[in-house]
């Protein structure tokens, strides 16, 4: 996360009692941190502490080293003991709130990042950073306000302005939204997040002449890689609405590609752990309470394969609460893997039924706020599915709902998608078909051995016989039939996915776009194929 910018100027108050070479030192130290030198910084300040131990603009500096070093714990002491001395320094409180956030203290993150707020109204870093941390949350409306004052205060700041784009899509407010990402693209018509953000609205075709302008910056030689590969995933998109089929996988391949070398994925290390995972699941301690977790509704499966809209479904239900993609799952598994000392799903065999019952009842401790308005939620993070085999000891009373599409339609849609996060299966066409078939038959397994909670639910279907298909699903999840399902675009909430647009639409009796990329597509057939899905 960006912390505030260092004073570099010659008279400095931040440097007052500081002897001259220490002053000098300090200077240097900045600098280092514009070029993002973090050991340099730490050398100088180390220094300057020597000279005059405990300067708060000194600690500070070092904290802000330690933070872009990874040594989290370390910026919070240097951090805090900056406090400490300048209590009502809006500077270290930003940068003290980036260093409680990257140790997973959001509370006092959140606090620090308010009062700095007060303290510096018109710093935009403070109210970008809440506005960050809300949106990341699922809390889009209070994320709307914080990143619409930090763009009031800072029209140039090119983060804070996307990401109010990318809020505003999830809250459904597509036109404002429309206007953020294109006055980014006024500022910088090669801003590779802007392009990204108006793609992503996919129910609104890019026009003709956003089409050249892409074409013509995805071109250019003095932009950087980030921004090339976001392009190149645009580009794809309005040229498939344009008709252009030759060129959209032409576009979509070279992205692609650059974004694999990047970071290659290892789809043999990966089915490994997927046996791992299943292997270590087959034996569990029976739950001491087997209602726990009866309050969720867990959504998983392949991206793009229809989950965002069975959630909207869901979350038009007066008893369910849509919360989106949560990442607390994965928070509760990986914190007892750190205190283990021990890799998931090498600990399962040690742990009984208090621990599971233990960690069911962190996960719906951390969870609570979604079931202030309704008793029920959903969590629809697509790697849940790693997961599900241990609910039935740690979350037993939850229903596990798989969506599945049809699997070309679904390889092609995750490879026309642009996803951050690296190493990701979407780049290649047999990582794809390995991943969904590792996908597939690990979910199979836990359907096995848990039937009453684990179920699969069909895109297809769905489009198909709507009515019948949203009946299987509430009864799947033990919910009485409500009309207002059938009703699901109108649910008013926010969608965090890159359906956003999609799901506020009445359903489409067809959305296959493979078919029109006809002999393009034969190697992503034939990679199904091999995998045993076509």
């Amino acid at each position: 996360m960006p912390h505030s910018p260092p004073n570099s100027h010659a008279i400095d108050p931040r440097l007052a009692a500081l002897p001259p070479e220490a002053v000098q030192r300090m200077h240097a130290a900045m600098q280092a941190i514009r070029q993002g030198d973090a050991m340099a910084v730490l050398r100088l300040t180390g220094e300057v502490l020597a000279i005059a131990p405990e300067h708060p603009e000194a600690l500070r500096l070092a904290g802000i080293a330690h933070n872009a070093s990874g040594r989290h714990d370390l910026a919070r002491d240097a951090l805090q003991r900056s406090h400490e001395q300048r209590p009502d320094d809006a500077l270290v409180l930003i940068d003290l709130g980036n260093a409680q956030q990257r140790c997973g203290d959001q509370a006092a993150a959140r606090a620090s990042w308010r009062k700095a707020c007060e303290l510096a109204p018109r710093h935009p870093m403070p109210w970008y950073n809440l506005g960050r941390d809300l949106q990341l949350e699922g809390r889009t409306d209070e994320a709307i306000a914080m990143l619409s004052r930090a763009v009031e205060l800072a029209p140039d700041f090119m983060p804070a302005r996307i990401l109010l784009g990318d809020a505003l899509v999830h809250a459904g407010h597509f036109d404002e939204a429309d206007a953020h990402y294109r006055e980014a693209l006024w500022r910088n018509p090669a801003c590779g997040d802007a392009w990204r953000g108006l793609a992503n609205m996919k129910t609104r075709p890019l026009s003709g002449e956003d089409r050249e302008q892409l074409a013509l910056n995805h071109g250019r030689a003095d932009i950087g890689e980030p921004d090339r590969v976001a392009m190149g995933y645009a580009l794809g998109k309005v040229c498939e609405d344009h008709g252009r089929h030759d060129e959209a996988f032409a576009a979509l391949q070279s992205a692609n590609a650059r974004l694999r070398r990047e970071a290659p994925w290892d789809a043999a290390a990966f089915s490994a752990r997927v046996d791992a995972i299943i292997a270590a699941t087959a034996r569990l301690p029976a739950p001491i309470d087997r209602a726990l977790g009866s309050e969720v509704i867990f959504i998983a499966g392949m991206p793009r394969s229809g989950s965002t809209l069975f959630e909207q479904i869901l979350a038009a239900h007066p008893q369910v609460e849509g919360a989106s993609e949560l990442p607390d799952l994965g928070y509760v598994l990986d914190e007892e893997s750190a205190r283990r000392e021990r890799a998931f799903p090498e600990w399962i065999a040690q742990a009984d039924a208090d621990d599971w019952q233990r960690l069911g009842r962190d996960y719906l401790q951390r969870t609570a706020r979604w079931r202030e308005r309704r008793p029920r939620f959903t969590d629809k993070m697509p790697e849940n599915w790693l997961h599900a085999g241990v609910l039935r000891a740690m979350l037993p009373g939850a229903t596990v709902l798989e969506t599945r599409r049809d699997p070309i339609e679904t390889a092609w849609s995750c490879y026309r998608q642009h996803f951050y996060r690296l190493p990701h299966f979407s780049c290649d066409f047999g990582d794809i078909a390995a991943f969904m078939r590792d996908s597939q038959r690990a979910m199979d397994t836990w359907r096995e051995r848990d039937p009453g909670h684990v179920h699969l639910q069909s895109y297809e279907a769905l489009l198909h016989d709507p009515d019948a298909a949203i009946r299987e699903l509430l009864d799947a999840c033990g919910l009485p039939f409500d009309p207002a399902c059938l009703a699901f675009k109108n649910a008013r909430r926010s969608v965090r996915t890159a359906s956003a647009t999609q799901v506020r639409q009445p359903l489409q009796s067809d959305t296959a776009r493979t078919g029109r990329y006809r002999e393009l597509l034969d190697p992503l057939r034939a990679a199904l194929a091999r995998s045993g899905l076509s």
